[in-house]
């Protein structure tokens, strides 16, 4: 019998992570639901073993050194090593966020989430990574931090937000600069957007449901040995960067 995979998904109490989080429950792995939250992080656990999951929590603030670390030797003590790292945990950073009128604590809020969390979380759990046999990095994106999309007339990129968007970028760049470093090692490490999904990030505006937006992010979860690297997909295929 094969050993059962382990995955840690950022941000999983709600949401695109907790749905990341079923998805990957579904197919029979062992999941680690991150939080920051404690209580909210048990109840998300829990959800998800009523539907068959093998899920566990894990107390997890991206943002802080400490809790990442602790985060990195509950893993160590609970599974040994880790196959696959989704980095979901992430902020819009609040309004206003018109350039010229922005304060710029807004915008460090985002990057510090939704970039330097994902540096700091991804480094913590690497050591583990390095045990798998096939690990697997996937960077929660958005198709607004396209700068190729920002730029086209005509396209669809959501209203003007200069702290949500370029840390998005910001993160794109983050993951391309990993799998440089990583191109010799079997870690494999893209970016994925769920798409515009109905979820209090955007006040349950967005068109798509969670279960949605979760699938790029599983796929890329699964990939083959000779699967892609430090690239950017949506569900119709690759985003420009």
């Amino acid at each position: 019998m094969s050993e059962q995979t382990i995955a840690l998904v950022t941000g999983a109490n709600k949401g695109i992570g907790y749905e990341i989080a079923a998805g990957l429950g579904a197919l029979g792995w062992r999941v680690g639901v991150g939080a920051r939250n404690e209580e909210r992080c048990e109840a998300a656990v829990a959800k998800l073993r009523t539907v068959g999951v093998d899920a566990f929590g894990v107390p997890l603030d991206v943002t802080d050194d400490a809790s990442v670390a602790a985060a990195a030797e509950l893993m160590e003590d609970r599974a040994g090593r880790l196959d696959v790292l989704v980095n979901n945990a992430g902020i819009t950073g609040g309004v206003p966020q018109m350039p010229t009128m922005v304060d710029p604590a807004t915008v460090r809020a985002a990057v510090e989430t939704n970039v330097i969390g994902v540096i700091r979380v991804t480094n913590a759990m690497l050591p583990l990574l390095r045990r798998s046999a096939s690990p697997r990095i996937v960077n929660m994106s958005s198709s607004v931090g396209s700068l190729t999309r920002q730029t086209t007339p005509g396209a669809e990129t959501g209203p003007i937000a200069v702290a949500y968007a370029p840390s998005k970028t910001f993160l794109n760049a983050v993951t391309v600069q990993y799998a440089k470093e990583l191109r010799d090692t079997n870690i494999l490490i893209n970016a994925a957007c769920p798409g515009f999904c109905a979820t209090d990030l955007n006040g349950f505006r967005g068109v798509r449901t969670p279960e949605q937006g979760a699938a790029t992010a599983i796929r890329l979860a699964t990939l083959p040995d000779d699967g892609p690297t430090g690239a950017f997909f949506e569900d119709a295929g690759e985003v420009p960067w």
